[in-house]
């Protein structure tokens, strides 16, 4: 993979594919020096075409706005070709998924879990607003989970920030239908802050009821919905919270809340007793010890690496400060994973730095260890590179990849096995054998200023869905953020379609010595081994294949059931009655709905999983693409045929 995207080389070990559209892919990888999770979206500007303002607008607004419930940018990697190149942002890594998934699991929240998130998407909108941007997009898909349950709020890529501030009116028609205010579909002048409120509003009511104030299959009942500003209030609504929503959903844009208001407002507070914190937690100055490590590490000056971290280039020493920054603020030792003696290894292809000067050079090959290195003696390798080894393992150990994509050369497996000192003086050194780890290794991984021309116009919109059926939930936004790319799939004709790619989710056995040609002294070989370690998995035409284990998360819809295959076999059936094309692969079945013209318009994957310290088999459900809306009405409307 390292050849498909030779500019990460050395700095990122990519894996997995989280995400993909039109023009973009998101992938899940590892930062080389601090070992951390990030996402790296990767965009071809010949794909990019019209939208291609839209991602250097997301990038000089994400570079401005940091703050801890904003979704951060570590580095942006420019190719030089202006026209035929690509993009790469390095971002935080959410492992939590959406919103709207959450919101699927439960429904619709209860009112203090809601008053939770709420207040938490009040403080981003309000950090936004305050450094002049409007959002023009909030909905729960651009609302991410990390792995404490706090909101990251993400997609800049239709915000605007008017030269003349806030009181500037916008133009631009943009955003999701159902989440757009009165004036701006009627063409008129608008506010970004008043049409944030609006959407606000709908986020909030979706949020306590499940379901949205505002929809219709057509857009144009849609828009005569949004302007009427008439929607149904549920018996199960508090009179507070009703209030608040209709403060939000005036079509009067003037006679809406403000954010200042809705920052003091006593619902935000009922219970807690705790104003919103709207202000950035991150400090203007270099935190002394991530700056100690990094001045070690490159064998600077304290002086001379804050000098160099201030110039803030978002290249790759701008990503380390914030992920050795992130380690701190959890409580987590402040150390880089290795030390880099010298520079070795062929140049990697020229590449530049979005808006930057200077990069900090970075060896195309980090992990080959120098002759002094090699030199070190086998008791310091054991004291200190050995328990990073065992760090690791624990960290990873099998990760699944059923619908990965067909064109990536990571079939083979890597294994670690922890050198053990027989005696004081002699080390032997580890033999790989083609056999299963330990237990302890088979646990599973749980992964300038701007203005409203920029905003890419509703014309650009992709052709396949510009009709009079537009996802009401679905942005303008070429698919930027919808998950996995589709393949089309057979239209369903009576019978079931359960071709299985094996080759997809089944991951041969690393064969005798792949990963046994290690030296002495040379640590455990390559580094990079460490994080290319996967369990072993079962071989194909494996008779004992078993379901994944997972936690009982917000995604994982607990049956009654206690055999996998028998909910397997419920699953099919209710897919091929109700006429839903479907893959599947092991006990993950990928479902997909299309249009009379086959294209693929609403994609699922629904899989038998076993639930953790629980006797009980769970479905877990994830939207790949399509509007979520669909999903979650197709979705609930399986699971309860299938009466599981």
């Amino acid at each position: 993979m390292s050849s498909q995207y030779p500019e990460l080389k050395g700095m990122y070990h990519l894996r997995e594919t989280i995400g993909s559209g039109g023009f973009a892919k998101v992938k899940l990888a590892y930062h080389a020096l601090t070992g951390e999770k990030v996402a790296v979206k990767i965009m071809d500007k010949r794909a990019l075409g019209e939208d291609l303002p839209r991602v250097k607008t997301e990038i000089a607004a994400m570079k401005e706005l940091y703050h801890q419930l904003i979704c951060k940018l570590y580095h942006v990697i420019e190719t030089e070709d202006r026209h035929e190149g690509v993009f790469y942002m390095i971002l935080e890594y959410c492992p939590e998924g959406e919103l709207f998934d959450y919101i699927v699991s439960k429904d619709r929240l209860e009112e203090a879990e809601a008053r939770i998130f709420f207040r938490q998407i009040v403080s981003a909108v309000g950090f936004i607003h305050y450094c002049g941007y409007a959002h023009r997009d909030l909905k729960p898909e651009n609302l991410l989970l990390d792995d404490e349950q706090n909101l990251r709020l993400i997609d800049f890529g239709l915000c605007a920030k008017p030269k003349g501030g806030m009181d500037r009116h916008l133009m631009t028609c943009c955003g999701s239908p159902a989440y757009a205010a009165p004036e701006l579909i009627s063409g008129k002048e608008y506010l970004g802050s008043e049409a944030d409120l609006w959407s606000m509003g709908v986020l909030l009511y979706a949020l306590l009821c499940g379901f949205l104030p505002f929809d219709d299959d057509k857009i144009p009942s849609l828009y005569r919905k949004i302007q009427s500003g008439k929607y149904d209030v549920p018996d199960w609504l508090s009179s507070d919270s009703a209030d608040l929503i209709a403060h939000m959903l005036k079509v009067d844009p003037k006679k809406r809340i403000t954010v200042q208001q809705l920052l003091r407002h006593p619902w935000l507070s009922k219970g807690l007793n705790i104003p919103v914190e709207w202000k950035s937690k991150y400090k203007q100055t270099v935190d002394e010890d991530c700056l100690t490590e990094l001045a070690v590490h490159h064998g600077k000056s304290k002086k001379e690496m804050e000098q160099l971290i201030c110039q803030w280039n978002y290249d790759y020493l701008t990503a380390t400060y914030f992920l050795l920054l992130e380690k701190k603020m959890k409580g987590r030792p402040v150390r880089l994973l290795y030390r880099m003696s010298s520079y070795t290894g062929t140049p990697r292809p020229k590449s530049k730095c979005y808006s930057s000067e200077e990069e900090i050079d970075v060896p195309n090959s980090p992990y080959i260890l120098t002759p002094t290195e090699k030199r070190v003696n086998m008791e310091n390798i054991q004291k200190v590179a050995q328990p990073a080894g065992e760090r690791r393992v624990k960290g990873r150990a099998r990760e699944r990849l059923p619908f990965s994509d067909g064109n990536e050369k990571d079939d083979k497996e890597n294994f670690l096995v922890p050198q053990k000192p027989k005696s004081p003086k002699t080390t032997r050194i580890p033999q790989f054998k083609n056999k299963p780890r330990s237990p302890l290794m088979s646990k599973h991984l749980n992964v300038s200023s701007m203005d409203d021309s920029i905003c890419t116009p509703i014309k650009s919109v992709d052709k396949s869905y510009v009709n009079t059926t537009l996802s009401p939930s679905r942005s303008y936004d070429s698919q930027l953020n919808a998950l996995s790319a589709i393949e089309n799939s057979p239209i369903c004709a009576g019978k079931k379609t359960t071709s299985v790619d094996e080759g997809l989710c089944r991951a041969h056995m690393s064969t005798p010595g792949s990963a046994s040609k290690f030296k002495k002294g040379s640590v455990f070989g390559s580094l990079e081994k460490v994080f290319n370690m996967l369990t072993p998995k079962k071989q194909k035409g494996s008779a004992d294949v078993a379901p994944r284990k997972v936690k009982s998360l917000h995604n994982v819809y607990r049956t009654n059931e206690f055999s996998p295959e028998y909910v397997l076999r419920c699953m099919k059936t209710t897919l091929e009655k109700k006429c839903i094309p479907y893959k599947q692969s092991d006990f993950a079945l990928r479902c997909t709905v299309t249009d009379d013209w086959g294209r693929v318009r609403l994609a699922f994957d629904l899989e038998v999983c076993a639930i953790t310290k629980t006797p009980y088999i769970g479905v877990l459900r994830k939207r790949v693409k399509g509007d979520m809306w669909h999903y979650k009405k197709l979705c609930e409307d399986i699971l309860r045929t299938a009466k599981l």
